[in-house]
């Protein structure tokens, strides 16, 4: 799992979870990695902000074995499904992603030019445990996606 950091052409920043299987980032050689876009919450602030200011910073903790953190910054760009086929030195198994998986075929590629990455140091990292939790990819059922948690919809305004 990562945590994205991108902002808009103004500046006005947001942070994003993105998560998947041991794997879902791909190295594509020392300074390029690249991961899948799905359709979330229906926001895309992640792409829109990447398409008008391409720096990112990706931060990703273990919290289950070593506690420790890398953090990477760079510049981002959006590509197709159809477009990651023309990188240079394409990883198989990030071949065989681009395509249908469970359903989902991913919105976007994000591939990201690093150019700094580095240790956050494991201090402050909480050791966590492992549970299992069944996980509805892609759906938009409300309540399966945790909906109004925060009522904020039934919430009167005043």
């Amino acid at each position: 799992m990562a945590f994205i950091a991108t902002a808009d052409a103004d500046g006005a920043c947001d942070c994003s979870f993105r998560a998947g299987a041991p794997g879902f980032v791909f190295v594509l050689d020392d300074k390029t990695i690249a991961y899948q876009e799905y359709r979330g919450n229906g926001v895309l602030a992640s792409i829109g902000n990447i398409l008008e200011n391409p720096q990112i910073g990706m931060i990703f903790l273990d919290y289950y074995q070593s506690t420790v953190g890398l953090h990477v910054n760079g510049n981002a760009r959006v590509l197709s499904p159809d477009d990651v086929t023309t990188l240079a030195h394409l990883p198989t198994n990030m071949v065989k992603a681009s395509g249908v998986k469970g359903g989902r075929r991913p919105e976007a590629w994000i591939v990201v030019d690093v150019e700094e990455a580095y240790i956050h140091c494991s201090k402050h990292v909480p050791l966590m445990k492992r549970q299992d939790k069944q996980i509805a990819w892609g759906t938009d059922d409300e309540s399966v996606k945790g909906g109004d948690f925060f009522k904020t919809k039934r919430t009167p305004i005043l």
